[in-house]
Parts: structure tokens; sequence; C-alpha cells
């Protein structure tokens, strides 16, 4: 076997570039190779460009608030290129009795915002005397008892602007353990986020959102430049062979001391579960499609990032950005675009019906919200391959599992979407404490789980 390496890397997807990024900062000297299925890097990082509108097929940016996501931009220079957009500049809207009313942006704004009624503002307060529950909880099971029924719609539009998913299947302690380690410290929530916010631990404010002019695969093409990647290369089988993993494909077999499996859960526990029985075979994910349209200048889209809908709302979309709005260059000049999601963990079946029903709906969704004299001059429907890991009420179970594998299995390690969460921000942060147990062998150092915000 001649192909032997330092760090094998199976995917070059977001968390893969992002790991050998890292390793190269502290190991320049090491051997490191990639191997990536596709034929392109990147994963669900992707974006479309036609006729001077330009959106994307996955994530369409993420937050400037975690220092491993700055630190990855000084080291490209993106930080440079990077389009930042304060979210206090821009209004977030729910969709609430079939209307549009703008998320409250600060705690005086929630005493005010029709989104909750008076006696729910008051019910909210019951946090501070409900003593927290040891066990885990749905999301929904959770933020009702603690919160309140009125709170629910809420929940549910951040659940669905961040998983698409449902608040009723996955878990509070897989999705926000830091906020839970805080709950169970202070005994409130609130109290808990009190004492955080006084010892600075959370700055006062609210974030910008980052893209670039060319798009979200920009990110992806800095980090793959110059990375020693081997496409269409897809890994059938791993195993330790002494203390040398043999990571065989069609038509080679590598060899590495340290195995980085960079790949979204499901992919990865199809090589894993020779090694040691997960507790699941796969988990749940939620498909989405993206439906571009572009408008002229007669459409009166409310200046902001765009809108969620609550399932309750019973409407076809689970919500839209208002692209144009957000990021220059993205549409024509004297147009506008807007990206609306279908889909997600509770309405698959919509995923089957045709480009053209889909678009009509869409139209007829939107038009009742805002308004939109003209059919779109322009549309587009992106179904994307990729789906986004659900971390439903199995999922502290198989995170427990990879723990106890990681322990058990010298030379392995796991990273990559849909393990420590499925935000940009989650996998760069992820990515850098892979690279720096690979770097420094040190194997088994536990670290407090961050408090994340919510931002619609």
């Amino acid at each position: 076997m001649n192909n032997i390496h330092d760090t094998l890397i199976v995917g070059s997807g977001l968390s893969g570039l992002a790991i050998a990024h890292f390793l190269e900062k502290k190991r320049p000297d090491m051997d490191i190779i990639l191997l990536e299925k596709a034929s392109r890097a990147g994963g669900a990082i992707r974006t479309f460009r036609e006729q001077g509108f330009q959106a994307e097929w996955g994530p369409h940016g993420f937050l400037d608030n975690i220092p491993e996501s700055r630190e990855l931009l000084r080291d490209t220079g993106l930080d440079q290129e990077a389009q930042r957009v304060p979210l206090n500049n821009f209004l977030r809207f729910l969709c609430h009795n079939g209307k549009l009313i703008p998320l409250p942006q600060n705690p005086k704004k929630i005493l005010t915002t029709p989104l909750i009624p008076f006696w729910g503002k008051m019910r909210i307060l019951a946090d501070l005397w409900t003593k927290p529950i040891m066990e885990d909880q749905t999301i929904g099971q959770w933020a009702v008892r603690r919160f309140g029924k009125s709170v629910h719609p809420l929940v549910d539009a951040a659940v669905t602007g961040t998983f698409s998913g449902d608040l009723d299947r996955m878990s509070i302690d897989s999705v926000m353990p830091g906020l839970r380690a805080l709950e169970k410290e202070s005994g409130s929530v609130l109290l808990g986020l009190k004492k955080k916010k006084k010892s600075s631990s959370l700055k006062n404010g609210l974030p910008s959102m980052i893209n670039f002019p060319q798009g979200m695969e920009r990110l992806i093409e800095i980090l793959a430049k110059g990375k020693p990647i081997r496409f269409g290369t897809g890994v059938k089988k791993i195993e330790k062979k002494s203390d040398i993993w043999e990571v065989r494909t069609d038509d080679a077999t590598f060899g590495t001391r340290a195995l980085i499996l960079a790949l979204p859960v499901n992919q990865a526990l199809k090589l894993l579960s020779h090694l040691d029985r997960p507790p699941v075979k796969k988990i749940p994910v939620s498909k989405i499609i993206n439906v571009v349209m572009g408008f002229s200048g007669t459409a009166k889209v409310p200046r902001g990032f765009g809108y969620l809908a609550p399932e309750r709302e019973n409407r076809f979309t689970l919500g839209a950005m208002f692209s144009s709005h957000m990021f220059p260059g993205r549409a024509p000049e004297g147009q506008m675009l807007l990206e609306a999601l279908v889909g997600g963990r509770r309405h698959p079946e919509r995923l089957d019906l045709e480009d053209d029903d889909i678009l009509r709906k869409v139209y007829n969704d939107l038009s009742r919200l805002m308004e939109l004299p003209e059919p779109p001059l322009f549309s587009r429907v992106l179904r994307s391959t990729d789906g986004i890991p659900q971390l439903e009420m199995d999922h502290p179970a198989l995170m427990n599992w990879l723990k106890k594998l990681a322990q058990k299995t010298e030379g392995l390690y796991i990273s990559g979407f849909g393990w420590d969460g499925i935000g940009i921000n989650d996998m760069i942060k992820s990515a850098k404490k892979t690279a720096r147990i690979v770097a420094e062998g040190e194997y088994g150092k536990s670290e407090t789980a961050a408090v994340k915000g919510v931002y619609f």
C-alpha cells in the first residue's frame, strides 16, 4: 500500500475543508489528503446564478458571532470581501393570523408585540419558579412548560427557520445543550441568562449575517484552493490494521494514522456501523425546495430579512427570504429577489409536486402576505439532493455512542454535518476542535457547551 498519509479526511464539504485549513495552520508539515465522492467540493454549499439573479441551493449565510468563524475569515482574507448585514438594521417577520408582524428585536419590544397576548407575556415570568426537568424533552414540550403555550408559534418558527424541522420531535438537549446546562445550573432560563449577561459571557446587541458578493460558494472556492483533494473517490470501507487505518475506495486503498470522517451523520454511520453497532441506523433528514422568484419594481416587499410561518398558519410556504434587501447584487437593477422555502420535516409530500404547481402555490401564498401585483419575471425551483439532519429524541443516545467509540478507537475522528449541529458556525467550530485534537493529541478533552442565540 503506497498511498499512506499522516492524515486522511473523508469529505470535502465545509467540515472537511475547515479541518484541513486549521490542521495546515497548526502543522504545516503534515501530509494531508482529502477524498471526495462528488466531482466538486462544498457539499450542500452551492450558489445559483442565472439571468442576473443569484441565490443559494443551501445555506444563505452565517452570523459573525463565533470566534472560530471570524478566525477562518481572517486567515483566508475573506473578512475583507464579506458582506455584513446587521440584524439590528433589518426586521424579521412572523406570519401571524395571515399578516406579517415584525419579531421583537429586544426585551422591551416583547412587552408590546401582538405576537404574544398579555396573559402570555405574564406567563413567561413563570420560568423564574419552574423547576428544571433533568430528562430530555422535545423542544415544544420544554418551551411550553417553561414559558407557556403562547410562545409555541415563535419557537416553532425558530425551529423551522433553522432546521425546517418539527419542534415536537426535536430534542432540546441536542439542539440547545448550552441553554439546558444554564437552566439546570440556575433553576431558571431567565435567571441563568441574566447571570451570564452580567459575567459578560453574552454580548449585548445582535450579530450580523455574512455572505459574499459571489455567494456562499466563494467560501468553498477559497478553502478548497490548493488543497490535495481526490474527486470522484467514494469510500467503501474503513478498517484498522495495527496502527494504520485502511480506507478502501473503488480503485485504491489508502492508509493513514489519523482518519477523519467529515461527512453528514448518515453517510458516516454507513462507514462506522461495522466497528460498533450504533443505536440507530440513520437519523431523519428534512428536505426543502428553494423557490427563486424575481419581481419587477412594482412589488412591495417589506424591508427586512424575510419571514417565517408557524405550522398553525397553514401556509404552503415555510417562509421566504427577501434576498435582494439583504445583500446587494442578487437581482438585476430595479428588480428584486425572493427565495421561498417549501417542504420540510412536516410536509415532504410537497416535494413531489411538479414545478409549475409549486410556483403557482408559492406565488399565491406570497401575494396574500405582500403586494405582488405582477407574476414573477423570473422563477426557478431548486431541488437540492441534500437534506438537513434532524436532532430528534434519539440524538443524545447517538452522541453518547459516538463519544464512547472515539474513546476506544484511536486515530479515528468524526466531525461533520449534523453531529454537533447543522449551522456553518457549528461546523467551523467543530472543525477547529477536531484539528486541534489531531494536531496535539488532546483526546477526551471536555468543553462546556456554548449558549446559542436564537435569531429566527
